[in-house]
C-alpha cells in the first residue's frame, strides 16, 4: 500500500506541473507544503516522477498511472520495491535489458517508440544515433569528476579506502554513481573538480598541435560565458600561465565564481558583466585576448538525461532563437581576438542549428579557420552529449 500511496503522489505532482520551473523546485514546494513525506517518502516519489518524464514523448493512449509505471519499468534495471505495483507477468519480464523490455511492452500491445522519447531527430547534428540518444535517456548519467593535476593517486586512494565504488574512463577522470557525496572526502575544486566526462573532452581542443601559441609565455584569455567556472579551471590545468578576464550576463556569478578559483588555486583573473548579445560589451575593441573561450547558452539538449522534464516542456522553436543568441555572441566577442587568436566555442546541445551551422556562420561571416570541430558524444558513457570548434583569426 505504501508505494501506490507514492505513486498516487507522483500522479498528482505530474498533473499539477505546468513546465514553469525545473521539476526540482515543484518538488521542494510540494513537499514544503506537505511535510508528512519522510526523506525516503521524498526520494521515491521524486523518482516516480523522473521516470514519468523519461518516457519523453514515446507513448500515448495510456492513462497517466500506466504511463508512470511503464516509465519505472523501464527505468530501473530490477522491480525491487516497485514489485507490488506490477503483476507477475511484468516482473517476469523485467531485467537489465533494455531491447527485451520494449520487445515485452509491443506484446503487450503498447505502442513504445524509442525515437519519440527526444522526437526532435530531423534537428540533430550529423553522427549523432537517434535511437541510442533517445533511449538514453531512460538512464540517470553517472557522476563524473576529473582529478587535477598531482592528485591522481591520493584521490584514487582515498576512494578505495573509504569503500566508494568508482570506474576510471581515462587517468584522470572517474565515473561514480550519481547522489554520491564527496563532502569530508575529496577536496572539490583542490584535488577534482566535478564535471561532466564530456565536458572533460574539451581538453582535446586545448593542446599544442592544435594551438599555435608559445606555451610558456602567458596568455591573454577571455573566458565569455563563464557561469560557474568549470572551462576556466579545465583551461588552467591545461595551460596554467594565463590572465583571465571572466565575463557573465549574471552578477549573482561572482560569489560562486570566486569561491571556487580560490578552491582551485587560481588567483589571477577578474570579472566583467555583460551582455554579449549586445554590441557593447564594454571592453572595447583595443581589448585583445590569444584565447576567447565561448561555452554559450544553447538549449541545453544534450543534457536532458539530466533534467528529463525538458523532454516534455520544450518548444522546437527555442531552437532558432538560442541559435540567434549565439550568432549574437560570437559576432560581438570575435573583435576581441588578436589575429592569430583563437576562438574555441562550446554548446551542450546536440542540434544542428546550435553546432555546424554555428560552425558556418562564423566561417561565412568572419573567414576564421575551423581548425577542429566534434560532436562530444556522451549518450553511450552515461554522460552529457556536446559540441566544440576551434577557430583560428588569421595572422592579417
Amino acid at each position: 500500500m505504501r508505494f501506490q500511496s507514492y505513486l498516487n503522489t507522483a500522479v498528482l505532482l505530474i498533473n499539477t506541473y505546468d513546465g514553469s520551473t525545473p521539476l526540482v523546485h515543484h518538488l521542494k514546494h510540494y513537499f514544503a507544503q506537505y511535510k508528512k513525506h519522510g526523506s525516503k517518502d521524498r526520494k521515491f516519489i521524486g523518482h516516480i516522477c523522473y521516470c514519468y518524464c523519461r518516457l519523453g514523448h514515446s507513448v500515448n493512449g495510456l492513462p497517466i498511472e500506466e504511463k508512470v509505471k511503464l516509465g519505472l519499468f523501464l527505468c530501473n534495471d530490477e522491480a525491487g520495491q516497485w514489485g507490488s505495483l506490477f503483476n507477475e507477468d511484468w516482473l517476469s519480464n523485467w531485467s537489465n535489458n533494455l531491447t527485451e523490455k520494449i520487445a515485452f511492452i509491443h506484446q503487450q500491445g503498447i505502442d513504445f517508440v524509442p525515437e519519440k522519447i527526444f522526437p526532435w531527430q530531423d534537428e540533430v547534428s550529423e553522427g549523432i544515433d537517434g535511437t541510442a540518444f533517445s533511449l538514453a535517456h531512460l538512464l540517470q548519467p553517472d557522476l563524473f569528476v576529473r582529478i587535477r593535476p598531482g592528485h591522481e593517486q591520493t584521490v584514487v586512494q582515498r576512494l578505495r579506502d573509504t569503500g566508494i565504488p568508482f570506474q576510471k574512463r581515462t587517468a584522470n577522470s572517474l565515473a561514480l554513481v550519481n547522489g554520491t557525496k564527496l563532502d569530508g572526502i575529496l577536496e572539490v575544486n583542490k584535488e577534482v573538480v566535478i564535471q561532466d566526462f564530456s565536458s572533460q573532452q574539451v581538453a582535446s581542443f586545448i593542446v599544442p598541435d592544435l594551438i599555435q601559441l608559445n606555451w610558456k609565455e602567458q596568455w591573454k584569455v577571455w573566458d565569455c560565458c563563464t557561469a560557474s567556472g568549470g572551462k576556466t579551471i579545465l583551461l588552467q590545468d591545461a595551460h596554467a600561465n594565463n590572465e583571465l578576464l571572466l565575463s557573465d550576463i549574471r552578477d549573482s556569478m561572482l560569489y560562486q565564481l570566486r569561491s571556487r578559483l580560490i578552491a582551485a588555486n587560481i588567483h589571477k583573473w577578474h570579472f566583467h558583466i555583460a551582455d554579449l548579445t549586445r554590441p557593447n560589451n564594454g571592453l572595447g575593441k583595443s581589448q585583445l585576448f590569444d584565447l576567447v573561450i565561448a561555452d554559450v547558452p544553447c538549449t541545453g539538449s544534450g543534457t536532458w538525461a539530466r533534467t528529463p522534464e525538458q523532454l516534455l516542456n520544450f518548444s522546437r522553436s527555442s531552437i532558432q532563437e538560442f541559435a540567434d543568441k549565439q550568432q549574437k555572441i560570437v559576432s560581438n566577442v570575435i573583435p576581441n581576438i588578436k589575429n592569430g587568436g583563437y576562438l574555441l566555442y562550446i554548446t551542450c546541445s546536440v542540434f544542428n542549428k546550435e553546432n555546424e551551422a554555428a560552425v558556418t556562420f562564423v566561417q561565412q561571416n568572419f573567414q576564421l579557420q575551423l581548425i577542429k570541430a566534434e560532436v562530444i558524444k556522451g549518450y553511450d558513457k552515461k554522460a552529457d552529449t556536446m559540441f566544440a570548434a576551434l577557430f583560428r583569426k588569421p595572422t592579417t
